[in-house]
């Protein structure tokens, strides 16, 4: 199957054509007929698959059809990071169909929100925003949005894991209700399924490699104490044999320590976190996909607001603590059908965690050996030291807040 088998106009196979994308994904080929034909969609689609087009393109197509102005079509993303992608992705497709997009997100300089507020006060076509900002627009009144015909969730999991419910809730009730949703999720949870009931009419549901790795992926695991960690990740960027490459921490302020460490040993790297300023950030990015930099150091921000072709590997320097954050991790590598290596450092602390992972993956991840220079690694069949624990001192029974009242969840 191709595009062409799928009901786009002319102008967006023009797009595609010129971006030498030929053949839609399975997320592709199953979303694009359903956003057509005018359905509600909740989609469940890893990392790497391409879903940004799966909602992109339909929502493009139906605006070229409609020919009429204003905002009418805004997606919701969980990071700035991500709504930069999907809108560069949009900038892209627009060539041949001459729509116009903003990426709307916090933490910029006056120019950025000089240049938002423009585009709203010229009736951008689509919308693309994190729900804290846009919710700031909508409140203070510098942003209608009664014209908008397609709401698109992007990564609905991962906004409701960041405290984003309420938020969501409040702008869509600045949208008309007449309007199409597409709704689209790396997880199906109960409450991305009640998050749906209360949006979704009707909708239509596919579901494409969940929680599965890429096939691409060569995964490996090295057993090691944490003093070996380091030397380990040095071998392993000094072979010529990797191009590009993220490392992932779960701490920011460890993050800050091997950035530091790799600098001095000459590796072209930078780190990745949430001090950085926005500016910075952007830079950053801009250096990693020129190939300026040639390594990333960051935390699961990087594993799911950036989509950057050629990333070889991904190193893993400690377990994630949610197990389908792994998949979104090591899906930063072999998208698109290539091939790369992801590999996870998993000391005493993390074995369990690790087990976790595979259980959620079905598939045991190879040992690797550790080189003789280093020493040996750690046992992971080795039975707990029961001295080892520590017993948290009785302080009595806690009371819940709110008189006792048990806490709801919102979502």
């Amino acid at each position: 199957m191709d595009f062409y088998d799928l009901g786009l106009v002319d102008e967006l196979l023009d797009a595609l054509d010129a971006m030498n994308i030929r053949n839609p994904t399975p997320i592709q080929q199953q979303a694009i007929p359903i956003a057509l034909g005018g359905h509600d969609l909740i989609a469940c689609a890893q990392t790497g698959t391409g879903k940004t087009a799966a909602f992109v393109l339909p929502v493009m197509n139906k605006l070229f059809e409609s020919n009429s102005s204003g905002t009418r079509a805004l997606i919701l993303a969980p990071t700035r990071e991500l709504a930069m992608q999907i809108d560069q992705q949009i900038e892209g497709l627009s060539y041949f169909v001459s729509q116009s997009s903003i990426a709307v997100y916090g933490g910029g300089v006056g120019e950025v929100f000089d240049r938002q507020r423009k585009a709203f006060d010229s009736g951008v076509d689509i919308i693309v925003a994190t729900p804290g900002r846009l919710l700031s627009f909508l409140s203070s009144g510098m942003l209608k949005l009664d014209q908008v015909k397609f709401l698109i969730l992007d990564e609905a999991d991962r906004m409701l894991d960041m405290g984003f419910y309420e938020d969501i809730m409040r702008i869509i009730s600045y949208l008309p209700k007449e309007r199409q949703n597409l709704m689209f999720s790396a997880t199906m949870s109960p409450r991305i399924r009640q998050l749906a009931q209360s949006i979704l009419k009707d909708p239509k549901e596919v579901s494409v490699a969940i929680a599965k790795p890429a096939a691409g992926i060569d995964q490996q695991v090295y057993l090691l104490k944490e003093d070996q960690k380091i030397p380990m990740l040095e071998r392993i960027l000094s072979e010529e044999k990797y191009q590009s490459g993220i490392i992932f921490s779960s701490r920011k302020e460890l993050v800050k320590q091997l950035f530091h460490s790799l600098r001095k040993k000459g590796f072209a790297c930078q780190s990745f976190h949430s001090d950085l300023e926005q500016n910075e950030r952007e830079e950053i990015m801009r250096d990693f996909r020129n190939r300026k930099l040639r390594y990333l150091i960051g935390t699961d921000v990087l594993s799911r607001g950036i989509d950057v072709e050629g990333i070889d590997l991904v190193v893993n320097y400690d377990a994630p603590p949610d197990a389908e954050d792994y998949v979104h991790r090591i899906g930063r590598t072999a998208r698109a059908s290539s091939t790369g290596t992801a590999i996870t450092f998993i000391d005493a602390k993390d074995i369990r965690r690790f087990q976790r992972i595979e259980q959620l993956i079905a598939m045991k991840v190879k040992r690797m050996p550790i080189p003789e220079e280093l020493g040996p690694g750690i046992d992971e069949n080795a039975p707990v030291d029961p001295s080892a624990k520590k017993k948290r001192p009785f302080k009595g029974k806690k009371k819940r807040p709110n008189g006792g009242a048990p806490r709801t969840n919102p979502a």
